[in-house]
């Protein structure tokens, strides 16, 4: 079977935006880098090429079909859960819509695919200062605090957070070998947490934190 120019074209065009989504990953030292988005890409467009060829007498987007689900799989190993956080969320969309991307080459939707290709790459480079911009408003930190077992303790440390102007979503208390392990998640400005901050580091009560 001869390789026709245009097929030629896809494989290339696919290497070239997964290349480009991977150069993102690669610098921000991301789980799913540069080769893998390639591949992701590459592989997306060209089981998307040979559907409908392998396809002839049945449905044609039967193996289309399969790259949403198996990309999915693939997606769910790059997420993974630190501390009470959820990582991985934008490395793994990111995976998604690649394979999107290449299935819209393989397909022959060029002007589609550049166009995903460049909304991609615009969220990526430069929505991440926009988050910076609306973290400096309000943002989220957990803590990890060891008290000593007074109750009286545990109310100065709640009047204290509140009074730094940061507000409790979450709340954790375990007592542990004379010791009261206090985990919080509290949101606010980042003012209002080095506030905190200095608090618990003057606080002789505090024996341990981590944040």
């Amino acid at each position: 079977m001869s390789i026709e120019i245009l097929d030629l074209l896809k494989l290339l065009f696919a290497c070239l935006a997964g290349g480009l989504i991977g150069v993102e990953r690669e610098f921000r030292d991301k789980s799913a880098g540069f080769r893998t988005l390639i591949l992701i890409c590459l592989g997306a467009t060209l089981f998307t090429m040979m559907s409908p060829r392998f396809a002839a007498v049945g449905d044609p987007g039967r193996i289309a079909a399969g790259i949403v689900s198996g990309i999915g799989f693939l997606g769910a190993g790059v997420i993974l859960r630190d501390r009470g956080r959820i990582m991985g969320l934008t490395t793994a969309a990111t995976i998604w819509m690649t394979a999107a991307i290449g299935m819209a080459i393989g397909g022959g939707q060029f002007l589609l695919a550049v166009l995903a290709l460049a909304l991609v790459m615009a969220v990526l480079w430069i929505f991440p200062f926009l988050e910076r911009r609306i973290d400096l408003v309000r943002e989220t930190r957990t803590y990890e605090i060891l008290l000593p077992p007074k109750k009286e303790k545990l109310q100065e440390l709640m009047i204290v957070l509140q009074q730094s102007g940061l507000r409790i979503t979450h709340r954790k208390i375990v007592k542990s070998k004379g010791h009261l392990l206090v985990n919080l998640e509290a949101y606010g400005t980042p003012a209002a947490f080095e506030q905190f901050y200095a608090l618990l580091i003057q606080d002789p009560d505090v024996h341990e934190f981590k944040c």
